[in-house]
């Protein structure tokens, strides 16, 4: 049993390695960039070691003393054997993990096995070829590496005196090697971070040390001040408060952010207030944005309309994305307020509000909506209805892996709008279309190049986004309805660089009954978007919000969650956070993508801090949220 417990520690360090060798080398132009091989393989085998003999150091130790006993050589060879298969399975799961997240497999990797029917339909749709030669190539490492490392071998017979000694070695050795250091804190990812390029950053890890990293957080629920740093509440609460222009007393002591918002319209409210959030709509694709002409629906809309420029999503998931709009909650290091457990009831949303003033609430989506506990969520914090596929009453004309496509979604939507009658009402529809495997209905659009392709797909989403409105405009709900388009954020989000802000860059336009016609430059995020849409329908409220309503006020900057980097972007300047890391100042211009570096602004990184640790603090303090009484 020492000598399995030594060849599976040889085998996976050089699995590892040989892995990351192969990466760097496909990387290569990047790993040239950041400083070449030596800084990836140093620090991955500073990270293997660490990595490989905590899985090693239980058996191997216990070999010394009952190893030769049969029942435990079985359990040894089935741990190791379970071992090997993960280090395998993620090392093989990389080079696509890479090529749709611009990482390691990481959280996403672990929350998408709670959703086994969903990712099996888009991995067998979309990506077979690359799923059969994973499985050939996972088989092959799991065949050589299990019969060499089982291979038998006589552990050599010690002495009483012997086994004391060595057992007192390996003890010694396997403790410094799993510590991996000799200073105050043992290793972590931060200690082998060597450049400004966040996936660079992560190839000297395995994929079994970030997935084994990222269970422990999902666990963990930990403030923000653990990660970045702290400020003193006072201090904090003060900052954010400023910046948000709120000046008046405080409403409310336990909910110190809440306050009274006067809305821009001197009409009555609008009956109808829609948002369509689009899957993975980033500005790259966008026409009147200065992308790639592929949504020539949304560019004629946006002339109808009040069209948001410079508008930056709060993170990459779709999660981070109905957080910042439906909340106007700040992201974090942590998940989203979907997702986590003391958010499931009295958090503030939109929907909360608005039933007190009289809306109905609904939100629809293609899918099933207990993915990503959206259905949880939603009808724990003030929506009437949850309408995912199997409740529709327009049945669906095509569904793909993630459900019905995004016609279907309209259909549903213009059906229940016109069902609407004497409430006003709240809709918010989600679509699914755009989504890897990249499948819609036949016939709607003329491909070009192969049909299943991200390019075709949003051409796909903005037919039927174009489609929708066509209708909309004959019907009788148009007259007396807002709408807001916007992403829940870009497509593939990646770049050298600790955060790709251009691709955090995505569009939002509102519509419909008495708003303006203008095109808007001022850098605005996702979390300015609730408090302006309750203004432009003429609904005055107190709530907890901090974004910007921008009909009175200019934000002037952006807040953005990369893993767990934070960005703060304010006029020409973004100030990254990272977890145990100095932070980082840049010049940014959104014409390029390199972040040239400045020194840190002492006001600039107060002020990205505070933005920072306020979300985890009022979700631990649960001060986000509605009075029982509205103040007066």
């Amino acid at each position: 049993m020492l000598y399995l417990s030594g060849r599976f520690f040889l085998a996976a360090m050089l699995l590892l390695s040989l892995s990351r060798l192969c990466l760097c080398a496909w990387q290569w132009p990047r790993v040239r960039t950041a400083g070449g091989y030596w800084p990836v393989l140093s620090g991955g085998w500073r990270i293997d070691l660490s990595f490989v003999s905590m899985v090693t150091a239980f058996p191997a130790l216990l070999a010394l003393w009952i190893g030769q006993i049969p029942w435990v050589l079985v359990l040894a060879k089935l741990w190791f054997g379970v071992w090997w298969f993960i280090l395998v399975l993620l090392e093989v799961a990389t080079p696509q993990f890479i090529l749709e997240y611009d990482s390691r497999p990481n959280r996403l990797f672990v929350e998408y096995l709670v959703h086994p029917r969903e990712v099996c339909l888009m991995l067998w749709r979309g990506y077979k070829l690359v799923l059969l030669g994973s499985v050939v190539l996972l088989s092959l490492l799991m065949w050589i590496g299990l019969h060499w490392i089982n291979a038998h071998a006589q552990d050599p017979g010690l002495t009483l005196w012997q086994r004391s000694g060595l057992f007192m070695v390996l003890f010694a050795l396997l403790f410094l090697a799993a510590r991996g250091s000799l200073g105050h804190r043992p290793l972590n990812a931060a200690q082998v971070a060597f450049c400004s390029d966040a996936m660079v950053n992560m190839l000297p890890l395995s994929g079994a040390f970030v997935v084994a990293n990222a269970i422990m957080a999902m666990n963990s629920d930990k403030p923000a001040s653990q990660v970045y740093g702290a400020l003193p509440d006072g201090q904090m609460l003060a900052v954010v408060r400023a910046c948000a222009g709120l000046d008046e007393p405080l409403l409310n002591t336990r909910l110190p952010t809440l306050h009274r918002q006067w809305s821009a319209q001197l009409l009555t409210p609008t009956r109808h207030i829609v948002i369509i959030l689009e899957e993975s709509l980033g500005a790259q694709f966008v026409g009147c944005l200065g992308g790639q002409r592929l949504t020539p629906e949304l560019d004629a809309l946006a002339g109808e309309g009040w069209l948001l420029e410079r508008l930056y999503a709060t993170g990459t998931r779709s999660v981070r994305g109905l957080e910042a709009v439906l909340t106007g909650f700040f992201p974090t290091p942590a998940e989203a307020v979907v997702k986590l457990p003391r958010s499931q009831r009295d958090f503030f949303t939109l929907a909360a509000l608005l039933g007190r003033h009289g809306y109905r609430s609904r939100f629809i989506y293609g899918g099933e909506a207990h993915f990503d506990n959206m259905k949880g969520f939603f009808l724990g914090n003030g929506f009437d209805a949850v309408i995912d596929r199997p409740r529709f009453q327009v049945k669906p004309c095509f569904v793909g892996s993630w459900g019905a496509c995004d016609e279907d979604m309209f259909n549903e939507l213009h059906q229940r709008l016109l069902d609407d009658t004497g409430v006003p009402t709240l809709s918010v529809v989600f679509s699914v279309s755009n989504h890897t495997p990249w499948e819609y209905p036949p016939g709607r659009i003329k491909p070009r190049g192969e049909p299943a392709s991200m390019e075709n797909t949003v051409r796909y989403a903005d037919w039927a986004l174009g489609r929708f409105f066509a209708r909309a405009r004959r019907a009788p709900y148009w007259g007396n309805s807002i709408f807001l388009i916007v992403a829940d954020h870009d497509a593939r989000v990646r770049g050298a660089s600790l955060l790709p802000v251009r691709h955090f860059h995505i569009p939002g336009l509102f519509l419909g009954a008495g708003v303006p016609l203008r095109r808007d430059r001022r850098l605005v995020s996702q979390i300015d978007l609730p408090t302006t849409l309750l203004s432009l329908a003429g609904v005055d409220s107190v709530h907890p919000m901090l974004g910007a309503d921008l009909t009175n006020r200019d934000p002037g900057r952006a807040i953005m969650q990369y893993g767990d980097n934070f960005g703060y972007l304010k006029a020409d300047s973004l100030l990254v956070l990272e977890p145990k890391r100095p932070p980082s100042q840049f010049s940014y211009q959104q014409d390029g993508e390199l972040l040239t570096p400045q020194t840190v602004a002492p006001a600039l990184l107060e002020e990205a801090l505070a933005h920072a640790l306020w979300p985890s603090w009022a979700y631990f303090n649960q001060s986000y949220r509605l009075p029982v009484a509205t103040p007066d």
